[in-house]
């Protein structure tokens, strides 16, 4: 029998989905006892090469509330050619091009391999094709009539770009340049929306300062007035934020509704006014890259990648996205966090308790790319005492409807079921069947959602809380003694996830400047469960002489004279080199034959690190530095505080470096938690 890891994985490799529990309680009252909520994160267009799509339409349950797509959990009279949903009961007739179908005979979509399954439609479920529309039909033979042949057209628009030249008007002293950003963006918006209604398209803005003047202006032209800062913000001394955000958000509502994505390039050293736009790419799809410099390699090689192919020579990327869910009637969805807005879409599925963009079953996501990554929350309904029949199964469908890069319209359905269990007497099976990683990065993405609208303490605090249930939910312990404290393997981890999560600049804005938090958050939201955890929990590899590179704990105890670190946390790829290291460098005894080994052991991470660049986006930060150096805050910023100049006694014994910081570590930490988590007052 396969392990609970090898069934998370194979669900993952299978459905893109990661659940924090694979075990349902099978009622209300027991769901919310388990305080981490039945939650996924949900890669609509996970890439599968074994997948090709089929050439034909779905087929739909016939009960005009339901729509459910026929999928392998039904059950089929192959002899009178009905099929049963699982959703709602309904028994449908085949449709007759089924008519050949038998149990040795199978459509793909009755597959157990198949419960993700991608369909080439003509037009999507429930909506018109966009031609429909009699002015889009008028713009097409105006276009037509008029246009050239692509190839000109593209060689025209290459060197119109390329004639492209700075703004020569003078900037007098003191003063900013004076940007119509917000103008610019309206116009861009009105053409796609009055040409282009509910067709794939991307608005690209590139922008090397902030809006100082007109609609959407977020800081006025003269310099002696600094840009917003966390400071001013707490204190509603930010006399444009509002006013600008509202317009931003108007802006991007427009867009969301016709399909068409917002991207944001923002290349200065001081602050742009993203805070203020973040809303154009978070509402839309569309990505955010921050840099110093439009010169950089950094940046260039970062819009390359925006542009990147798949296996099949197509861009990767989906436009015009409409993710629906519907779910068994055990359920109800919640809501979803990531790059989505509320279709409204109300029905029998929707929970009145709302985590994240809720209240709907459907969701618009206008740009997708295979690592887009929405966190979808669910509510167990089923009454304490109404039990769920031996062998019940909870199953939620996920349909995605999307244009492809290559103009075809495709769904994607994903059926995916869970067992139910009693709580009162499964509470061992449902503790095993649960996803730490998935659930730390669900928790985290709920904690994201609430510091946008939140102060940052009362976040911390409703997360503190959600961890001391949790532990005193499942930990083993004699009551007031912390010593008896015992956490199960299956949720080891996640108290360290949490102290981590604390730490990170998703929740601390300490150091960051607004622009920076949207950034970060921004990305969190939407990357899927490797990148998320790497986020929150930085890998550390260790490379020495005394064996092949290693991960190693992210602790001061891992910063050793003799070693090198290579520190990933998605943003930035940190190299620092130990104090004997950075000497031997600097001697340069790399270039010497006799030192081969040590040339080697010098290149071995510059290999790794290039690997992560060649597929990340946004490509990291490359930071190369040693011990005492200005750049090595970034590793010493990350890494757990174990030893401090507070206790400075073994240093020197190859146990580490300490770090000069107030911040409690991770033993302290975990010391108050076990504290409180068996308190008998608690």
């Amino acid at each position: 029998m396969a392990t609970y890891q090898e069934f998370i994985q194979q669900n993952e490799d299978r459905d893109g989905v990661r659940f924090s529990w694979n075990l349902w309680p099978s009622s209300r009252l027991e769901a919310t006892r388990l305080v981490v909520p039945v939650s996924c994160l949900f890669t609509p267009l996970k890439e599968r090469p074994d997948l090709p799509p089929v050439q034909y339409e779905p087929v739909l349950c016939s009960r005009a509330n339901c729509k459910a797509v026929l999928n392998p959990l039904c059950q089929v009279d192959f002899r009178a050619k009905i099929w049963a949903c699982n959703f709602c009961f309904q028994r449908n007739p085949f449709p007759p091009s089924y008519a050949g179908i038998s149990e040795v005979n199978q459509p793909a979509e009755l597959m157990p391999q198949f419960s993700t399954i991608e369909y080439i439609v003509q037009e999507m479920l429930g909506l018109t094709k966009p031609a429909a529309s009699g002015q889009q039909g008028r713009v097409f033979v105006f276009i037509f009539r008029f246009l050239q042949p692509v190839h000109r057209v593209d060689m025209n628009l290459t060197d119109l770009l390329g004639e492209l030249q700075r703004d020569p008007w003078p900037v007098p002293q003191g003063k900013r340049p004076l940007r119509s950003t917000g103008v610019a963006l309206s116009v861009a918006v009105g053409l796609l929306e009055g040409t282009f209604p509910n067709t794939g398209a991307r608005v690209m803005l590139f922008i090397g300062g902030p809006p100082t003047q007109g609609p959407g202006m977020v800081v006025g032209d003269e310099l002696k007035t600094p840009i917003r800062s966390w400071h001013d913000i707490q204190k509603d001394n930010a006399r444009h934020l509002k006013k600008a955000t509202k317009y931003y958000e108007a802006m991007a509502n427009r867009s969301a509704v016709n399909g068409h994505s917002i991207d944001i390039y923002a290349c200065a050293l001081d602050q742009t006014g993203l805070l203020e736009m973040k809303c154009l790419s978070n509402l839309t799809g569309g990505h955010i890259v921050m840099g110093d410099s439009f010169n950089t390699s950094l940046f260039k090689q970062t819009f390359q990648r925006v542009f990147s192919k798949d296996y099949n020579g197509d861009f990767r990327m989906a436009f015009g996205s409409v993710m629906e869910v519907k779910t068994s009637r055990e359920l109800k969805v919640c809501g979803a966090i990531g790059p989505c807005v509320s279709l409204n879409s109300k029905g029998s599925c929707v929970s009145e308790n709302e985590m994240g963009v809720g209240g709907t079953s459907q969701w618009k996501v206008c740009s997708l790319n295979p690592s887009t990554t929405l966190g979808m929350y669910f509510e167990v309904v089923n009454q304490h005492n109404a039990p769920v029949p031996q062998g019940g199964r909870g199953v939620i469908q996920f349909v995605t409807q999307y244009q492809h890069s290559n103009t075809q319209r495709r769904i994607r359905v994903s059926t995916i079921a869970r067992n139910w269990a009693d709580a009162q007497s499964q509470i061992q099976h449902i503790e095993s069947s649960f996803d730490q990683e998935a659930a730390a990065v669900l928790m985290a993405r709920l904690g994201v959602f609430r510091a946008e609208s939140e102060e940052g303490p009362d976040v911390l605090r409703w997360l503190d809380r959600q961890l001391i249930r949790l532990c005193q939910k499942f930990g083993q312990f004699n009551k007031d003694d912390p010593t008896s404290f015992k956490l199960s393997e299956s949720l080891s981890l996640y108290p360290q996830f949490m102290f981590h999560l604390r730490r990170s600049p998703f929740l601390q804005v300490f150091n960051n400047s607004p622009d920076e938090s949207s950034y970060y958050r921004h990305h969190f939201v939407r990357q899927d469960l490797t990148q998320s955890l790497i986020m929150v929990q930085p890998i550390l590899y260790s490379y020495s002489f005394y064996g092949p590179p290693e991960p190693v704990l992210l602790d001061s105890s891992s910063i050793l004279p003799d070693r090198i670190l290579l520190m990933d946390t998605f943003f930035q790829l940190v190299i620092y080199h130990g104090e004997t290291i950075a000497q031997w460098r600097k001697a340069g005894y790399q270039e010497m034959a006799e030192y081969e080994n040590f040339k080697q052991l010098l290149q071995a991470p510059l290999d790794d690190a290039q690997e992560i660049l060649q597929t990340r986006f946004p490509m990291p930060r490359y930071v190369d530095t040693e011990h005492g150096g200005s750049q090595a805050r970034f590793l010493l910023s990350k890494v757990n505080p174990s030893q401090t100049h507070n206790n400075l006694y073994a240093w020197g014994q190859e146990t580490g470096a300490p770090i000069l910081t107030d911040d409690v570590s991770l033993q302290v930490f975990m010391d108050h938690l076990k504290k409180l988590a068996v308190s008998s007052s608690a």
